[in-house]
């Protein structure tokens, strides 16, 4: 069997390689430029007047390192039957029907994965689920852009599964594909970043109102049962869990910060 096979294992491993890259660039030049030098400096609004601690980040590296772990198995076989024409993966464009369906099959990938993390998510906040799955995702307060992937294994598993069996029956390009496993990395990582690097322009105004940035995500950390969404607004304003968008600390609040960093 294939699943078996050395050859797969190879697979597997160079897809977690990847998986880890892609993690340790995007979060790190994040952490780099927005944890790493002064406040005053950074061209961006700040989310939280708390300073990560060096346990959390360790924490939130270690778990998103074992969910990419765990990512890598899908993408592994997702290749391997890529490469035998078993997926519904392609590389030609025809026309420009063809190129124009590329920007609609990235939106039903995007809000087929959105509503499923939206309905997945808030089940895992269930008092009888979250201790066991995504309580660790929430030792991060505030979170870092380390914890992009800071999952239990068993949400890193649930989560997993979704996108890659969508490959066998929504058809997307390539080059979709490997546009859509950056952008999911950028989100998540971005989200998480406890600064917003968009404008107040950008995110009080009409992509504010409809996309989930840092400043909404944010909030979620801090209020257990608001804004469950991963990339847009829909499902929590539908359903009653939107809370809007979290303040910003403004940079010459210099006292919060610096007592808030001294506690």
């Amino acid at each position: 069997m294939a699943i078996l096979s050395s050859d797969f294992f190879v697979t597997y491993i160079q897809m977690t390689l990847i998986i880890w890259a892609r993690y340790f660039v995007i979060a790190g030049l994040f952490y780099a430029g927005l944890w790493m030098r002064p406040a005053d400096r950074v061209q961006a609004h700040r989310l939280t007047t708390k300073t990560p601690q060096r346990s959390v980040v360790i924490h939130e590296i270690k778990m998103s390192i074992t969910s990419s772990a765990i990512y890598g198995v899908p993408g592994a076989l997702v290749y391997m039957i890529w490469d035998a024409g078993g997926t519904a993966i392609y590389n030609e464009i025809n026309g420009l029907l063809g190129l124009a369906y590329i920007p609609l099959s990235l939106f039903i990938y995007l809000f087929a994965h959105d509503t499923y993390f939206y309905w997945t998510h808030r089940a895992m906040h269930h008092p009888k689920l979250f201790k066991a799955t995504h309580l660790t995702h929430h030792r991060s307060r505030p979170p870092t852009p380390w914890a992009a992937f800071s999952f239990h294994p068993w949400e890193a598993a649930l989560s997993a599964w979704l996108l890659p069996l969508m490959t066998f029956f929504i058809p997307i390009h390539g080059g979709a594909v490997l546009f859509l496993l950056v952008l999911m990395t950028y989100c998540s990582v971005a989200n998480h970043a406890g600064w917003e690097i968009l404008p107040r322009f950008i995110t009080n105004g009409f992509f504010g109102q409809h996309l989930i940035t840092a400043r909404h995500h944010n909030v979620h950390h801090t209020n257990y049962q608001a804004n469950f969404a991963l990339y847009f607004r829909f499902w929590d304003k539908l359903c009653g869990t939107d809370r809007g968008l979290a303040e910003i600390v403004e940079k010459n609040d210099t006292k919060a910060i610096h007592a808030a960093t001294s506690a």
